[in-house]
């Protein structure tokens, strides 16, 4: 008669924290393109639109 010896599943911890590490790295991806780009964006949407003249007269007219 054989003898059957059902061993339990090993009991590794897999779950070393890799996600974590890659989502706060995404994080951190995310926030220095919003700061490079996103930001100065936002800010000339809401400047003014200054037009300046080709040519400007500067003659001066003296009187005699």
């Amino acid at each position: 008669m054989a003898t059957i010896v059902n061993n339990p599943a090993p009991a590794s911890d897999s779950n070393s924290g890799m996600g974590m590490i890659m989502g706060l790295i995404a994080l951190f991806v995310f926030a220095y393109l919003f700061i490079m780009y996103g930001l100065p964006a936002i800010r000339q949407m809401g400047s003014p639109q200054i037009n300046i003249p080709s040519k400007i007269d500067v003659n001066i007219q003296q009187t005699k």
